[in-house]
């Protein structure tokens, strides 16, 4: 049950700390007079913060030193970014939990037992259950935003973005419930998901952008483009073609793209950069092309 237990809170770690912050980012788009949409936000957003400092609390020893030097747990700016934000938003943000994660140590510093894969298995399962709540939130906002009903600052398309990715948790959470392991053949195509999500990134990025940061809009023009063309190219070949060299070519391109993500959350926590992008959602999507690099590098390793 090593696998099971490791991969949960590895994904947990992750993917709960993602999904606190989905949440935190709808509450802070929703007008003053939203006040139930609003409510709705904060209890996943609180749901997600206990979930991920239980998660903390059972992967201390436990979790690979790759995921913990990834940079997609946390990263040098996460602090900061979520102490601006607080301040900045008035949302309730718990830095403890990101000073616990700094602290976490690696390797089989805790041996696995029952009881152990007891507490992951009710963890998984009560993520679960705030995972389903969330997306349930998220397409009812798309719905009443699609209509017409409903105001936010969010893109819909973001919307369509964030419920794609708690649908991603999801499905990795359903299937260690279900075999207790992670098959190669029970997800899509991870390039394909993660070109399309660093697509949309590179597409807020430059929407989010004061129209006078000519240059950086223009390179966050040009990495959307750039994964649009990956997209194009994984679709029309086939698996045996796409394994090795459009993954290099991926790997190549997300390095690019992670240190322009890594330059623009140390510009808008500085505040060298005129944006209307709040430090956390900078820090935030640096931490996913963290996590995708990792991924590039396992396939790339595993020849595919």
């Amino acid at each position: 049950m090593k696998e099971y237990v490791t991969v949960s809170l590895e994904t947990h770690l992750f993917f709960g700390r993602i999904m606190k912050e989905h949440s935190l980012f709808l509450l802070a788009g929703f007008p003053a007079k939203e006040t139930q949409w609003i409510q709705r936000a904060d209890r996943f957003r609180a749901e997600f913060e206990d979930g991920l400092k239980k998660t903390v609390e059972l992967a201390d020893g436990i979790v690979s030193e790759t995921v913990l030097n990834s940079g997609e747990i946390v990263t040098e700016f996460t602090q900061k970014a979520e102490r601006q934000t607080r301040n900045l938003t008035g949302i309730s943000i718990d830095v403890k939990i990101t000073e616990a994660e700094e602290r976490l140590r690696s390797g089989d510093h805790v041996r696995i037992n029952r009881r152990i894969v007891s507490h992951v298995r009710m963890l998984n399962r009560k993520m679960l259950t705030s995972i389903n709540g969330l997306i349930a939130l998220k397409e009812a906002v798309l719905g009443e935003m699609t209509r017409c009903r409903l105001y936010t600052t969010n893109y819909p398309l973001l919307i369509e973005h964030i419920l794609r990715e708690a649908k991603w948790y999801r499905q990795i959470i359903w299937e260690l419930e279900k075999r207790g392991r992670i098959f190669g053949s029970d997800l899509l195509n991870p390039e394909l998901f993660w070109n399309q999500i660093m697509m949309e990134h590179a597409q807020f990025i430059r929407g989010l952008l004061d129209p006078t940061e000519c240059e950086l809009i223009e390179t966050a023009h040009g990495f959307a483009k750039d994964y649009c063309r990956l997209l194009e190219e994984a679709k029309e070949q086939d698996k045996k073609a796409t394994n090795v060299t459009l993954t290099e070519r991926t790997l190549q391109t997300t390095k690019k793209y992670q240190q322009f993500k890594t330059d623009g959350t140390e510009g808008i926590a500085d505040c060298n950069i005129r944006s209307i992008i709040l430090p956390l959602l900078a820090d935030h999507v640096l931490r996913e092309a963290n996590h995708y690099l990792r991924i590039l590098k396992y396939i790339q390793k595993d020849g595919g």
